[in-house]
């Protein structure tokens, strides 16, 4: 287990998370806050964020739009919670063909009108066959996220990613929130779980990590095995479909003998029958 420097927190393995009151859970947190969120380098190339030693995947926030920019390839929320900080909320977009329409015929050109203006005014551009719609990172379902313009006071949950040295959300859903009761019921939430849980270190004793490392294995076993059953069934499907060829190129070869023998009866019975009427005996 790694310590972080200057700090006596301790990270745990990944077998532990399992355990932990953060990892499998939305969390909710200020955007202050999501920002104050730091890696492992025991968890290099894992998307996984830590405030002092809770591991953290998922978060919910609650504030408003104050921003919406759109760029190729995504649309870019900025959210204001009053936590002191702003933060980017990245909504994928998605490109797909248009259903298709009418075709209409293609002025051809004439003498009155030359034909780049034919072309500039009638040719069908790469947007105007392509529509655009946006996707939530994790499962890459379709989000309409029109209601989601400055001054719109909403719940979202995302991911969490780095770009350029900075904390950003990835949007998986999203609710409009209508009530001002209810955003009070959020931040209430959000500073006692901040108090009770993410300031207070995430303790596990000796015991309760060889546990979790024995469960651990345990899984890791079934896995195998899981995964053995599968190599098994996939080779007796394989061992069944030679059989069966076999036996069709059997039944088959042993068809076309029988044939042969017909065939051959057949062409004998011919021979005999014309000798009888003393033809081909010359």
């Amino acid at each position: 287990m790694a310590t972080v420097s200057n700090e006596s927190l301790v990270f745990y393995p990944a077998f532990c998370f399992k355990a932990s009151p953060t990892h499998f859970t939305w969390v909710k947190m200020g955007a202050a806050d999501v920002h104050r969120l730091r890696k492992s380098n025991d968890f290099v190339g894992q998307n996984i964020f830590f405030y002092n030693n809770h591991p953290i995947q998922f978060v919910s926030l609650v504030g408003i739009i104050v921003a919406r920019t759109d760029i190729p390839r995504r649309t870019i929320l900025t959210l204001d919670d009053s936590s002191g900080a702003t933060i980017d909320i990245a909504v994928l977009k998605k490109e797909t063909p248009k259903p298709s329409t009418t075709s209409q015929p293609t002025p051809t050109a004439s003498s009155e009108n030359p034909e780049w203006s034919s072309f500039t005014l009638t040719a069908p551009t790469a947007t105007s066959l392509t529509q655009t719609t946006h996707i939530t990172s994790k499962d890459h379902d379709e989000i309409d996220i029109s209601a989601l313009q400055p001054g719109t006071l909403v719940r979202v949950k995302g991911t969490l990613s780095m770009f350029r040295s900075r904390m950003q959300l990835h949007l998986e859903r999203f609710w409009l929130v209508r009530d001002t009761n209810a955003e009070m019921q959020f931040l209430d939430a959000r500073l006692r779980f901040l108090i009770e849980v993410l300031s207070v270190p995430w303790v596990l004793t000796d015991e309760e990590i060889e546990t979790l490392r024995n469960d651990a294995e345990r899984c890791d076993e079934r896995a195998l095995e899981d995964k053995r059953r599968v190599e098994r069934a996939a080779r007796k499907k394989i061992e069944r479909e030679e059989r069966h060829a076999r036996a069709i190129a059997r039944r088959y070869e042993k068809e076309e003998n029988e044939r042969e023998r017909e065939l051959r009866k057949i062409r004998e019975d011919g021979e005999r029958l014309m000798r009888k009427f003393g033809f081909g005996s010359g």
